[in-house]
């Protein structure tokens, strides 16, 4: 076996690297669509492992799953490392993505909290712990990626700014909307809230990223940063 493709085996990554290993203990949403469709296709080439294959297929998309939904099996099959079995399991994921995005009916470009509200609300619904979550946009607004930074319990949660700004640089996003939930049903923000809203808001200025906004769900009710000018 050859020394590049030792390196390039996902065997061979650290187990928490792995895309499989990672989503059984840290759940699908804190893959990165590279790694979720590397779970799809099984397997990369001599040379190059899953996630590598897939990195080069979502570059060629722009990172844009709407446009790889599109294409067909003869044009994915045009990837190296993407046979016919391969190609047919990509379009029929994309398939179900579509179908889950029109029953939701998204707001995809925010104009406002309240649209923040429709996207997040169906997450936040029922929640007995504290999650947080922020959307990633570009310069129009429209949402290009959203993550689960951190999980707690009833009354807190912990969030690492340098996971959001990570992820913030690899989508080239220009925009983040911080969201996290109160299962106490309290919707004022904590003394925590704001000092955290700060901080992450310091920061990215530094990156030349906007924060521009920060909602607390509890129950139907939300509160926005933005909205009370104190963001």
């Amino acid at each position: 076996m050859s020394q590049l493709k030792k390196l390039k085996s996902i065997k061979d990554w650290a187990e928490d690297d792995r895309p499989r290993e990672k989503l059984k203990k840290h759940g699908a949403a804190k893959l990165s669509d590279a790694e979720l469709l590397a779970i799809l296709i099984g397997s990369g080439t001599r040379n190059l492992s899953a996630v590598d294959v897939t990195r080069n297929i979502l570059s060629e998309m722009d990172h844009d799953l709407n446009t790889l939904a599109k294409k067909s099996i003869e044009e994915l099959k045009k990837f190296k490392g993407i046979g016919e079995a391969k190609a047919i399991t990509i379009a029929a994921a994309m398939e179900l993505v579509n179908r889950k995005k029109f029953n939701q009916q998204p707001y995809r470009i925010i104009k406002s909290s309240r649209d923040v509200y429709m996207e997040m609300y169906p997450t936040y619904v029922d929640k007995q712990h504290e999650e947080f979550w922020v959307l990633y946009l570009n310069r129009k607004n429209k949402i290009i990626g959203r993550r689960d930074i951190g999980k707690g319990g009833i009354s807190s949660t912990t969030v690492d700014p340098k996971i959001i700004f990570k992820i913030a640089l690899q989508l080239a996003a220009s925009s983040i909307i911080l969201t996290h939930n109160h299962p106490s049903g309290t919707v004022s923000p904590s003394q925590e809230d704001i000092q955290l809203t700060n901080k992450i808001k310091n920061a990215a200025g530094f990156l030349d990223i906007s924060l521009l906004d920060h909602l607390i769900f509890a129950g139907k009710d939300f509160y926005s940063f933005a909205d009370n000018g104190i963001l």
